[in-house]
């Protein structure tokens, strides 16, 4: 990272986001929050985050940079975000901010506070997924979410769309212009492989999926589609459990009795990275998404991605990767077996990915963008 001075430094809060550092629990958000903050704060700018205290493995007044501001909540399924939200709303109001910036659709929701009692602060939402299409939402939940959809491009000076698709559907539903900035991958060559036998594994032994084990990432598919084939390669699953972690036992009990499947909780760091190099193959059977962090790692690992057929799986991969038909087993079987069955395929398109991702998705140009979008807006 290699980030260019700002000649005007900026006060930024961040909210949105359950907190810092990443872990176990984190989802996108957290991570898109995290790589881009860092970079602001390297560029000069004085970044702010409202986190959760029980989401904050550090005791420290900063993380990388990122100062952390640590508000209650009330720990529901329906009303953690909620609360956290609507209190750092009224907190922010107390603040010196340039930029307020609000990420996903939920929290944008109380963006009116700050646009209506802080008029000189400059409101920044991110539309990071359609949320409501999340199969674990109830009606009531979906409606909300509908309306913090409409909030999003309505109470922001500028609205950041994360993918083309989701750009798409403001300008079609909502009639509403946004920036595109997308979600960033990131990769460092040479990771090494010791750590992988740790869970049995070899260097292209295996194939992965990297998701918080949650309906709406479709690991059930993948499960059912690989144990109908025959092959010497083991499946991978990392991930740590959603809220409640009724689906987490559902796809473990899925697995019982079938050695080559693995699961290994979250991970990070040194060991993640190893994961995703020497991977075989990565898929990700998504049902419903946003602009995939975990896609786009998988790419700049230089490994072949085999993914959904959804609109937002579609794009980041480009012409590089292979798809299947969402939700259905049997297309996901016949694909998995074809790839197995040409290594050579697999290889040209790992290097395609690679090379399609280290242009299109690169964090320091990402948080460039978004410095300049912030420059634009402060005038």
């Amino acid at each position: 990272m290699d980030p260019t001075p700002v000649r005007k430094p900026l006060k930024i809060v961040m909210i949105g986001l359950k907190g810092l550092p990443v872990r176990a629990d984190s989802g996108g958000i957290e991570r898109h929050v995290e790589e881009l903050g860092v970079r602001l704060a390297a560029m000069g700018h004085d970044v702010s985050a409202y986190v959760r205290p029980r989401f904050v493995d550090t005791k420290e007044a900063s993380w990388r940079g990122i100062r952390l501001l640590r508000l209650p909540s009330i720990p529901t399924k329906s009303l953690d975000t909620l609360t956290h939200t609507l209190i750092a709303s009224v907190a922010v109001l107390f603040r010196p901010a340039d930029i307020v910036h609000y990420h996903g659709v939920g929290p944008a929701t109380m963006a009116w506070i700050p646009k209506l009692f802080k008029p000189r602060s400059s409101i920044v939402i991110t539309f990071h997924s359609i949320d409501r299409l999340h199969p674990k939402w109830g009606p009531v939940a979906r409606a909300y979410l509908r309306f913090g959809e409409w909030c999003a491009v309505r109470f922001a000076d500028a609205t950041i769309a994360v993918s083309r698709t989701i750009q798409q559907y403001c300008r079609e539903r909502f009639r509403a212009e946004t920036v595109y900035i997308p979600n960033g991958s990131r990769f460092e060559d040479r990771p090494g492989s010791d750590q992988l036998k740790t869970w049995g594994l070899k260097p292209g032994g295996y194939i992965l999926t990297v998701a918080r084990l949650v309906r709406q990432k479709g690991i059930h598919h993948l499960i059912e589609a690989f144990s109908g084939l025959s092959t010497d390669k083991k499946l991978v699953i990392v991930g740590a459990p959603g809220f409640g972690g009724e689906y987490a036992e559902y796809i473990r009990n899925l697995s019982a009795g079938n050695s080559a499947i693995v699961f290994t909780g979250f991970q990070t760091g040194d060991a993640l990275r190893q994961l995703f190099a020497n991977a075989y193959l990565y898929v990700h059977p998504s049902e419903a998404e946003g602009l995939s962090v975990s896609i786009l790692e998988a790419m700049s690992a230089g490994r072949c991605v085999l993914v959904s057929d959804i609109p937002e799986n579609l794009e980041p991969i480009g012409d590089t990767g292979v798809t299947f038909v969402k939700a259905d087993v049997a297309d996901l079987r016949e694909k998995l077996g074809s790839l197995f069955n040409h290594p050579e395929v697999v290889a040209e398109r790992g290097a395609r990915s690679r090379e399609w991702a280290s242009r299109e998705y690169d964090w320091d140009r990402i948080a460039a963008a978004t410095a300049a979008l912030y420059a634009r807006l402060r005038g």
